[in-house]
């Protein structure tokens, strides 16, 4: 009979391992459906409905191959918590099932954590922001370092890095991410941008690629470390006449000291009164 745990090639650690360490209070049996409650360290909060009744019309024609993986709960007296195969509970429900097949296994929260993140990564079920939110509450709950997520996932540590600085983003753009309206290769590029939601948007609505938004931020970058060479003296100038003025002054000024000063003006009023003002002196 084929493991249903088994680990896939490339994973640091595999639930068949995870699940090996955890001492079994009873193999395989039938438990009533409504006696399992969600796992509180669950890190995948969206469940996709478009899979989730794909596998809930699998569950009706040939039941659950793969029993879901619970411990006593803690919370609920009589009640299993569930650790791994949230997903396979919730089809099971729409699919009308009354039992469902569990393995009961003692495990501590973090263990709990654990299974929860392997299996979800497993099955690439996490979003970037949900993978990102799990390796953190290992880091914040459980005095794990990047190293140890990086080693105990079996992903690299620059990826682990990577995931964790999407949650320094600004909220809306977090929720784009969650709302698959920007990928993680976009939200990468944006984190740690002060314009950063404005890119977003500009992303979105021009269908930006990757490539194009590093591009996009490459030309900002440059732009901006052109002007923040600018002569701190003509700095100050254009400030002190824009305050003056009341409108935005720039001053371009070349080596041999000639040169280009330009006004930027919002409307017909503030137009009438810059040439006034060139009228009453000149």
């Amino acid at each position: 009979m084929i493991n249903p745990f088994k680990s896939k090639k490339g994973l640091g650690r595999g639930l068949s391992s995870l699940i090996g360490e955890s001492e079994k209070i009873d193999d395989k049996k039938n438990v009533s459906i409504s006696s399992l409650i969600r796992n509180k360290y669950q890190p995948r909060k969206k469940f996709d409905e478009v899979s989730l009744e794909e596998l809930t019309n699998s569950i009706r024609e040939r039941g659950i191959i793969q029993p879901i993986i619970v411990r006593p709960s803690s919370d609920e007296e009589d009640k299993f918590e569930i650790v791994a195969g949230e997903r396979r509970w919730q089809a099971a429900q729409y699919a009308g099932l009354h039992e469902v097949p569990v393995v009961i296994i003692n495990a501590d929260n973090l263990k709990s954590l654990e299974l929860a993140i392997v299996e979800n990564v497993q099955r690439k079920d996490l979003n970037p922001i949900e993978e990102a939110e799990g390796y953190k509450r290992l880091i914040d709950e459980f005095s794990y370092d990047q190293d140890k997520v990086s080693k105990f996932i079996g992903k690299s540590r620059a990826h682990i890095a990577n995931c964790l600085r999407l949650l320094s983003l600004p909220q809306e753009i977090i929720k784009y991410i969650i709302e698959e309206k920007l990928s993680q290769g976009h939200a990468k590029v944006l984190v740690g941008l002060d314009n950063a939601i404005i890119l977003a948007k500009k992303i979105i609505s021009k269908k930006l690629s990757v490539r194009q938004t590093e591009s996009l931020v490459r030309m900002l970058k440059s732009s901006s470390d052109r002007l923040s060479k600018k002569d701190p003296n003509i700095v100050s100038l254009e400030k002190e006449l824009s305050g003056r003025i009341g409108m935005r002054v720039f001053v371009k000024n070349k080596r041999n000291n000639s040169g280009i000063i330009s006004l930027e003006y919002k409307g017909a009023d503030q137009l009438d009164r810059l040439v006034e003002i060139i009228k009453q002196y000149y």
